[in-house]
């Protein structure tokens, strides 16, 4: 049987030793970034000119934040698209 609880661990062990767990943390940040934006747009009934307008940037600023791939997008980009939603950005160090 297999001792499931180290398996995410391992895991981590394996993309850091491939020099990709950097990388793969900032890939999943940025998506869950994204989708929580994305979610918060759908709630206030916007679409992305709209919310580009509200965060006063262009369409193509919004699709670059709302794009997954794209982890160059700055904090000061991410916190407009939070207060344009009525959120607040917050982050830790853990």
């Amino acid at each position: 049987m297999i001792d499931k609880k180290n398996i995410g661990s391992a895991f981590d062990d394996f993309l850091a030793e491939d020099g990709l767990l950097e990388s793969c943390e900032e890939q999943a940040i940025k998506e869950i970034l994204a989708d929580q934006i994305k979610g918060a747009m759908q709630s206030e009934g916007l679409n992305k000119a709209a919310m580009a307008r509200r965060m006063n940037t262009s369409r193509q600023a919004l699709d670059r934040l709302l794009d997954p791939a794209n982890t160059g997008v700055t904090l000061h980009t991410m916190q407009r698209a939070a207060a344009a939603v009525g959120r607040r950005l917050t982050l830790e160090l853990r």
